[in-house]
């Protein structure tokens, strides 16, 4: 056994372990990566080649596949793992990195099921990518055609499954779907929030014009800076002293929406892995309380270990259910609701072949006990926010629809003069699209309780 793990090497060696236990596993992605990042003995070119091919390969799986189907002498989803993970590797490289040649991305690919299962498995490797190679470069690929199958033809070349597309073409029509995919397809930016405890925006400017990274503002929030170009920034020396934390702007919202006051005592429910929490208290000038609520003490830990980082003080934790938490009723309570993640498709392109229709059933009944129990821990006057990073209405407004309809204590605050009115939708919550607000997609919703 150990021998075939040493012939898991390299960058695409390392992507076809990876896409394996995907495949056959509920495994977080990132964890995967982050393990062979962490402990693996890659160049840092050899991890950012790694990202991105193993991140690349899950986005356009279903593109892919239906290549790779078309090529493949017999039933490619009965295809070995290690040669079907080597051939959409390879596949990946060819269709979508120019700086990789086609040769030695095949060369690559065959080499390494060369060596674990043989000349024979390598020859039909060899002749598969080949094949595709010569049929790109006389004419085009064939997809579904879209006149005779409009879902097929969307969710195969925009590699989305069929029920989401059919989803989407239904609720924004065609023209925002194909673009709302497009979007969902594009390489994560790389958001930073400054630390305003320990600096202000003028400042964090002049740190990042002193490095050679390229960067923009946000449009939207002003702690927030987006990076033109990935990088390891958890290298840079200050993101170890505290100056920033990576958060997308999304993310950032409900933390202005709750519009937290230095003194209050604020409750951040499902509150791991902590961004939310350390951006109030930064909001708060680290005064007054802040109580995180998480169930695992693990996730717990984790946060610790950042609010350290940041120099937050004012953060306490309660390891518990926010299903079922009983504590006296605080000012002000942010509930970042368990959702399906369909707004974060840049960042973990999994979601889409893990999560069905039935899960998003399923999560409204979470989110609904969630936020009827946050609802007894806000103090008559007090403010609840609900936040999602979810675009599927069922998981959004129609909570808080319903939540209204039975707790006639809360009223939907619409007037948001601290959220740019670009955010705000036609209900008065908030709501974020990838390829509108080129953040991630998000829903949040402000609520007051009258008495």
């Amino acid at each position: 056994m150990e021998e075939l793990k040493d012939l898991y090497v390299g960058p695409r060696g390392i992507a076809v372990k990876i896409l394996n236990r995907v495949d056959r596993t509920d495994a977080y992605l990132d964890k995967l990566i982050d393990v062979e990042l962490r402990y693996g003995e890659l160049s840092g070119p050899d991890k950012a080649l790694l990202n991105e091919i193993v991140h690349g390969v899950i986005r356009w799986e279903r593109r892919l596949d239906w290549i790779l189907r078309g090529f493949y002498k017999g039933e490619f989803s009965k295809c070995i793992p290690n040669l079907k993970n080597a051939m959409r590797v390879a596949l990946y490289q060819i269709l979508f990195l120019d700086n990789i040649p086609h040769y030695a991305a095949v060369n690559e690919a065959v080499e390494f099921v060369k060596k674990i299962h043989g000349e024979k498995s390598a020859n039909l490797v060899n002749a598969v990518l080949r094949n595709i190679i010569r049929t790109i470069e006389e004419s085009e690929i064939r997809y579904p055609n879209p006149e005779e199958d409009e879902i097929n033809y969307l969710g195969t070349f925009y590699s989305h499954p069929n029920w989401l597309v059919k989803r989407w073409l239904k609720r924004y029509g065609r023209e925002f779907t194909e673009k709302l995919m497009e979007e969902n397809n594009q390489r994560p930016k790389l958001t930073l929030r400054f630390n305003s405890l320990l600096t202000d925006r003028n400042s964090f400017i002049e740190k990042l014009q002193s490095t050679e990274l390229r960067f923009r503002p946000s449009k939207y929030l002003e702690h927030f800076f987006v990076l033109l170009q990935l990088t390891n920034i958890t290298d840079w020396n200050y993101f170890q002293q505290g100056y920033f934390s990576i958060q997308d702007e999304s993310a950032g919202i409900p933390c202005l929406l709750l519009d937290p006051k230095p003194g209050e005592t604020i409750l951040d429910l499902c509150a791991a892995p902590g961004g939310k929490s350390t951006y109030i208290a930064e909001l708060m000038k680290n005064e007054g309380k802040i109580i995180a609520v998480d169930k695992y003490e693990s996730r717990i830990n984790l946060m610790k270990k950042n609010i350290e980082r940041l120099k937050i003080t004012n953060i306490e934790f309660i390891e518990a259910d926010s299903e079922t938490l009983e504590i006296p009723p605080v000012d002000k309570v942010l509930l970042d609701a368990p959702c399906s993640g369909l707004g974060v498709l840049t960042k973990k392109p999994e979601i889409k072949w893990k999560k069905d229709s039935e899960d998003i059933k399923r999560l409204t009944g979470i989110q609904s006990r969630l936020i009827n129990n946050a609802a007894k821990l806000v103090k008559p006057g007090g403010i609840l926010v609900y936040s999602t990073c979810t675009i599927e209405p069922e998981e959004n407004f129609e909570i808080i629809q319903k939540f209204l309809e039975e707790h006639k204590n809360f009223d939907l605050v619409k007037n948001h003069p601290q959220i740019h009115p670009d955010l705000i939708d036609e209900n008065g919550c908030i709501s974020t699209f990838p390829n509108v607000h080129d953040m991630d997609g998000s829903f949040a919703a402000k609520l007051i309780r009258l008495y």
